[in-house]
């Protein structure tokens, strides 16, 4: 499985990413592309620890469950995510998101192994391995949704 740690998988999400236009349209769901990306560095920026998003639910915490999501379901189409990750996606420059999704991959890719990461709205503390999977699995959904 692809994970976030790797320098290929980050390189890769980046070159996928550079060919995200303003007029790109989604295979499914509401986001336009330069908000898909705000998704994305905020889901980033959760992850770091550096955007706190409330607890959803406690259906997916336990270990067996989050472990299916993450790393054997496909991701679902639609499903509800928390607000605080979808909060500036209605005024994103895809610009100022795209040069931030670098700069956060940068972030994500200096961390060493074991650090401490923030915590998931419906998984709750996930390891450096588990986020470092789910990252990867997550923008490759939503780079997959604009037919990247």
């Amino acid at each position: 499985m692809a994970t976030v740690w790797d320098r290929d998988a980050r390189a890769s999400l980046l070159e996928r990413l550079g060919r995200l236009t303003a007029d790109t349209k989604p295979a499914w769901g509401r986001f336009h592309a330069s908000g898909m990306v705000a998704h994305l560095n905020d889901s980033l920026r959760m992850a770091l620890g550096d955007l706190p998003v409330k607890p959803k639910t406690r259906l997916l915490r336990p270990k067996l469950i989050r472990r299916a999501f993450i790393y054997w379901l496909p991701m679902p189409k639609g499903a509800p995510t928390a607000p605080e990750l979808i909060a500036r996606c209605a005024g994103a420059s895809l610009d100022a998101e795209r040069e931030a999704f670098q700069q956060l991959l940068d972030r994500c890719g200096a961390l060493p192994p074991g650090s401490p990461m923030g915590e998931h709205p419906a998984f709750g503390d996930l390891s450096y391995d588990e986020y470092g999977a789910l990252i990867a699995k997550h923008s490759d959904h939503h780079l997959r949704q604009f037919g990247l």
